[in-house]
């Protein structure tokens, strides 16, 4: 509760005609509670309790001693065998009114809500189905803390490049950017230390250059300093996941984008009901104005082209005309690939949807390429089909090695696959059985276990098949492996020459 004094000097400064903002940013407290306590005349208010719970302090003490200060233990033994109805609320409060429990944690001091002062960025991981299909996927989200402004996005995976990208096109869908961009203790922008003895990353510092801000960390373990952002991450999955089918992480993301900055604009954010886009048009002067013409982050890539022409690229092939074997730079964008050569842009792709992989991309407007890239494979279900048709072993092996995701599935099936090739069958399973029971993935370590198998004469290499009428030709009852070659043919081509 705020004291008297400063309820006094709450009033004193609204008498002399400042604004409720100005008195919140001046002595660091709510609008909210500014407000109340003009409205109560800078007076303490009369708190009139009904049947106030009195309880021993002797009880609460020797409660939270038997209970190991587990204060959800205490309530319980205080509601079910003292017959006290007190709230958990009120028990929390007797607790701390007589210093038996105190919060390990410190708590931050509340900063005003100063426009054009700060953003705020942090991520949060969930399991989400798209189409069929049930993925991690990380939540990536950018909060205005003045006028309540979000912009979302989800991803795959989210290193410091995506970060990059993620701000860049945040900031420039809103066109402006505030001083500092609060973010925890986070590797991606952190290269040593934490809250305000934390060094940031050169590289990130330079790029928060380019747009007017700077990266500040918080202190260790006040994530409440972020409540704003933390609360909008509860917003995420109790108003925008509920009741909502996304069938692929392009479908996510356009949910996503309409959902923050369409539809959370025009909603009245917290208790004093403040509008963000109403909010933004106040805010807009406190901002740095971005350029129009920021460049795009982007990371380069060396490859060499086939002798078909293609690039590979995170596992697709992009054909680029006019090289066959040559060198090429590869400029990865957030959402395209550029392709170059010599200083010069040869050509150009959109990246294609999440999940898409093995295939070949040529320009629009251009003919295909005749010949496919010696690289490109083929997925692998029919090996994966024979493999199961082994027996139960190898499909439960198959179930527990291609269960982590990010796996590399297809290689693992063709490597396998080619495995069970070289042995017989019954040595390929008795192998699988053995990698199943000790939890083996490795499948250099299989390959040994085949080995074992062999040596302690468990199974045996497959039988040649010979053919029993190869033993009965004279050619091989004489040591020899083949009959004499019929020279006589030689014998007539050299009778014709002579003849002409």
């Amino acid at each position: 509760m705020i004291g008297p004094d400063k309820r006094k000097a709450i009033y004193l400064l609204h008498l002399e005609g400042k604004g409720v903002r100005e008195i919140s940013r001046l002595l660091g407290t709510s609008h909210k509670a500014v407000a109340k306590i003009i409205k109560q005349k800078g007076e303490l208010p009369v708190i009139r309790r009904k049947d106030k719970v009195r309880i021993a302090p002797e009880l609460l003490r020797r409660l939270y001693g038997e209970c190991g200060g587990w204060m959800q233990r205490v309530h319980e033994k205080l509601v079910e065998e003292e017959k006290i109805p007190v709230a958990y609320p009120t028990l929390t409060r007797l607790l701390r009114e007589l210093s038996i429990s105190t919060s390990g944690k410190a708590r931050c001091d509340r900063v005003p809500d100063e426009p054009g002062a700060e953003f705020q960025h942090d991520t949060s991981s969930y399991q989400l189905k798209l189409g069929d299909r049930l993925v991690r996927v990380v939540a990536s989200l950018l909060y205005l803390r003045y006028s309540k402004r979000r912009y979302l996005e989800f991803f795959r995976s989210f290193k410091r490049f995506r970060m990059k990208c993620f701000l860049h096109e945040a900031l420039m869908h809103w066109g402006y950017a505030a001083r500092e961009c609060i973010i925890d203790n986070t590797n991606l922008a952190r290269l040593r230390g934490t809250g305000a003895n934390a060094v940031m990353v050169p590289e990130m510092e330079a790029f928060g250059k380019q747009y007017g801000f700077r990266f500040v960390c918080h202190e260790v373990k006040h994530s409440n300093r972020k409540a704003g952002e933390e609360r909008s991450f509860w917003t995420v999955e109790t108003n925008f996941f509920p009741g909502r089918v996304f069938q692929s992480l392009e479908d996510l993301n356009a949910q996503a984008l309409q959902w923050a900055t369409v539809r959370l604009e025009q909603r009245p954010q917290g208790e004093a009901g403040l509008i963000p886009a109403k909010a933004f048009e106040h805010e807009r002067g406190y901002l740095t104005k971005l350029t129009p013409h920021l460049p795009a982050p982007y990371l380069d890539h060396h490859r060499g082209t086939d002798q078909y022409g293609f690039a590979s690229f995170c596992g697709n092939y992009y054909w680029v005309p006019g090289t066959r074997r040559d060198e090429v730079k590869l400029l990865e964008y957030s959402d395209r690939l550029k392709i170059y050569q010599a200083g010069e842009c040869l050509v150009e792709y959109p990246l294609p949807a999440d999940g898409v992989k093995n295939q070949r991309f040529s320009p629009p407007g251009q003919p295909a390429p005749r010949h496919a890239p010696k690289n490109c494979k083929q997925p692998t279900q029919m090996e994966e089909a024979r493999l199961r048709a082994m027996g139960s072993a190898v499909g439960a092996y198959l179930d527990f090695a291609l269960e982590p995701k990010g796996i590399e599935r297809h290689g693992v099936v063709r490597k396998l696959f080619a495995m069970s090739q070289k042995m017989t069958p019954a040595l390929f399973v008795r192998s699988i059985e053995r990698a199943h029971k000790y939890r083996i993935t490795s499948l250099d370590t299989i390959g040994r276990i085949a080995e074992l198998h062999m040596s302690e004469g468990v199974d045996s290499l497959p039988a040649v098949e010979v053919d029993e009428g190869f033993r009965e030709r004279e050619a091989y009852q004489q040591g020899h492996l083949t009959d004499p070659p019929d020279l006589s043919v030689y014998e007539n081509m050299m009778e014709e020459d002579d003849e002409r």
